[in-house]
């Protein structure tokens, strides 16, 4: 039989003892790379999976809490606007009341002023009346007097 395996054009129908020595031949060399070459490359490429998918891990857990802060700015930023907006508008509010109570005020005082003053020019119209009247009566006695020669 292992005669005809050396044949140049021969088939090989049933398999010889090749087979199992070209088995043993796979076997142990999937042993040997396994211990020299798969085992330390699958540590290696696992050591830096480990350190990238921590490090993806960590970016991924600051990146969540950058968010988680920002967003807290953000709200605390919104409400401290709306308080001072609320602010603002209190203290505009409280200022044109203040206003108001200050022109009602003036125009009081401006009121009683006028009407002080009309008073006022009511009496001395009445003053500048009384010394025409009697000025006029006296005037009137005098031109008499003038044009009759004599005391009237």
């Amino acid at each position: 039989m292992i005669i005809f395996a050396f044949a140049e054009n021969a088939i090989q129908l049933v398999p010889d003892g090749t087979l199992l020595i070209h088995l043993l031949l796979v076997v142990v060399m999937v042993f040997v790379l396994n211990r020299t070459l798969f085992r330390p490359i699958n540590k290696v490429l696992a050591e830096r999976d480990a350190q990238t998918s921590g490090r993806l891990g960590q970016a991924k857990k600051l990146k969540t809490d950058l968010e988680t802060s920002l967003s807290k700015y953000e709200r605390a930023l919104r409400e401290a606007r709306t308080s001072a907006y609320q602010l603002i508008e209190r203290e505009r509010i409280e200022a044109l009341k203040l206003r108001e109570q200050r022109v009602m005020q003036m125009r009081e005082e401006v009121r009683a002023l006028v009407a002080q003053q009309k008073s006022e020019i009511e009496r001395q119209a009445d003053e500048a009346r009384r010394a025409l009247t009697q000025e006029s009566a006296q005037s009137a006695i005098r031109i008499g007097s003038q044009i009759l020669h004599r005391p009237l």
